[in-house]
């Protein structure tokens, strides 16, 4: 059971080693509270994207401070409350596939409407529709289950309240630097956005997984997470390279009918070549 000291840490240099420790693990974990949060304030216009970030990254603090204070309830989550086909459910458990297949269904729903290809018009008009009470609903939610496995974790990993609640706090300070920058490059690249979407299934997945008993390495996923994103960015920066060469290859000019900056047109070398009629 953790102690209910806040500051004994900071003399020890293990405290220290613990919050570095902590810290890091805890600032991977909310690489998919950013994703999350990210792809759904897309949907809202700038203004209200930017308080509904804010919002999210609030409540994703609140409720692990929150889960801190009650580490008794959170070490009784681990303890099975049913038992289904010999296999024991804990309430974490629970919570986990409950949000897996929510983060499955809210994804696969996303991209069907990305494939479907609706107009321009069509989805600034949805943006503008976007419920900001709705939007903030399904972070909230989402930000419980992400907080209930950080939190779990960080109960294991650390014995020190102190470090626990120091470690959340860093995390989502870097959270919510990070957020800004990936909402901004999602809205600049829509085609990111699928790919945060398939993360998102992804992520999912692997949390439906840790509910019933199989728990898949976080490293594979974000190893395949980071590649992909790594492979996106090359495709961007490839064609935003073959826009600047199609751009400065040459404009058409409408007077001669050649390209500017080019070599001269037939029609233009056939005019030249023409004798002028004496009057």
């Amino acid at each position: 059971m953790p102690e209910l000291d806040f500051f004994s840490w900071m003399t020890s240099p293990a405290g220290w080693a613990a919050l570095l420790t902590l810290s890091a693990m805890e600032i991977v974990l909310g690489i998919d509270n950013v994703v999350f949060i990210s792809v759904l304030c897309a949907k809202l216009p700038p203004d209200k994207a930017e308080r509904a970030r804010k919002i999210g990254l609030a409540m994703a603090l609140i409720f692990r401070v929150a889960l801190l204070f009650t580490l008794t309830a959170i070490i009784r989550l681990t303890t099975p409350v049913v038992t289904i086909l010999g296999q024991g459910f804990s309430w974490r458990d629970i919570i986990l596939i409950a949000g897996g297949v929510f983060l499955i269904a809210k994804a696969t729903h996303e991209i069907h409407n990305e494939i479907e290809g609706e107009s321009g018009h069509d989805t600034k008009s949805r943006a503008a529709r976007a419920s900001f009470g709705l939007i903030v609903g399904q972070i909230a939610v989402i930000d419980l289950v992400f907080s209930v496995d950080s939190i779990i974790t960080a109960v294991g990993m650390a014995s020190d309240i102190g470090v626990m609640i120091a470690a959340v706090i860093i995390a989502v300070a870097v959270m919510y630097l990070a957020a800004g920058t990936v909402g901004r490059f999602i809205e600049r690249h829509p085609t990111t956005k699928t790919l945060a979407l398939s993360f998102l299934i992804l992520i999912g997945v692997a949390l439906c997984a840790d509910g019933f008993g199989q728990h898949i390495p976080r490293g594979y996923i974000y190893t395949a997470m980071a590649f992909s994103a790594i492979v996106e960015i090359l495709n961007i920066a490839a064609r935003r390279g073959r826009g600047r060469r199609e751009t400065g290859g040459g404009t058409v000019d409408p007077t001669v009918g050649g390209a500017m900056g080019g070599a001269p047109s037939r029609t233009a070398g056939l005019a030249e070549g023409v004798p002028r009629k004496e009057r």
